[in-house]
């Protein structure tokens, strides 16, 4: 049970970092962007590539540079003609540009899946009482609270994260105050889509890389954001933390309808509380 539960956290901190930059797009554009699972599979392919080269260290900063430059120049082109569009809209488009980034990916890369080893001093396993279980998984976590912290002291304490929660709640108001409400959005969606690659190259050694992994993330990704509460880095972090723990005990006691369970987890949320766990930047 303690494994199950560690590997719940381990899934649930993966989620969270992936989560968290839709929040924050959604949170300033608005934007309901499908195509952020592209972003983690571009993210983890760019990691591993870099990491030949760079070590896995080098890769990851590569990855996150890449991808936040690509995040930046995407809003120029994208979101930022979309944020005022109806909303089918933003998800024709945005998992048009999922599919092109698949696309590209298998032309580049191929379709054979590919495996990333887990870097020192992190490629060993741990003595957690009676059991063995991987330093790896345990740096993952880690990695997940950091991001949580570090993302909570910036919103909370900083003047750019003041300008953030404001703008999420009236950015009409907020440029009015003298805040450049564009700058401020095209740092955000560069953090959002940096934290996605970030995502993905922190999942290379655990997952195999292949080009549907963006495709098999991103509904659950959803369904954290949903559950949490749309804007809501709190409500984030507990669904992921609940979706984490749901999936992989789904996986191990009821593997017939495991993949159902997040869903039904949603669902019973929504039920007893609409607007999720939390609203706006919490």
């Amino acid at each position: 049970m303690l494994i199950q539960i560690l590997n719940g956290l381990v899934y649930a901190g993966l989620l969270y970092i992936v989560s968290v930059g839709l929040v924050l797009i959604f949170g300033l554009r608005r934007v309901v962007n499908f195509a952020h699972g592209g972003f983690y599979m571009v993210g983890a392919y760019a990691g591993y590539t870099a990491a030949m080269v760079f070590g896995f260290w080098g890769g990851l900063i590569v990855a996150v540079l890449v991808l936040g430059l690509i995040g930046i120049l995407l809003d120029y082109v994208v979101f930022r003609p979309l944020q005022n569009a109806d909303h089918m809209v933003t998800v024709l488009v945005t998992f048009g540009i999922l599919l092109v980034f698949e696309d590209v990916v298998q032309m580049i890369w191929g379709a054979d899946t590919l495996s990333v080893l887990a870097p020192y001093p992190f490629d060993g396993t741990v003595q957690l009482g009676d059991i063995l279980f991987p330093v790896y998984r345990l740096l993952v976590i880690a990695v997940a609270i950091a991001v949580a912290l570090g993302l909570t002291l910036w919103l909370r304490f900083s003047r750019a994260g003041l300008y953030v929660r404001a703008s999420s709640v009236d950015a009409l108001t907020t440029g009015m105050q003298g805040v450049d409400t564009e700058k401020l959005s095209l740092s955000v969606v560069g953090l959002g889509t940096a934290l996605a690659g970030l995502s993905g190259v922190i999942a290379s050694p655990l997952l195999a890389l292949s080009p549907s992994m963006g495709s098999s993330i991103l509904i659950e990704s959803f369904i954290v954001v949903v559950t949490g509460g749309l804007g809501s880095f709190a409500g984030a972090f507990i669904a992921a933390l609940l979706i984490g723990q749901v999936h992989n005990l789904g996986i191990v006691y009821v593997p017939n309808v495991a993949s159902m369970l997040p869903l039904l987890l949603m669902v019973v949320v929504l039920i007893l509380k609409p607007t999720g766990f939390a609203r706006s930047y919490s």
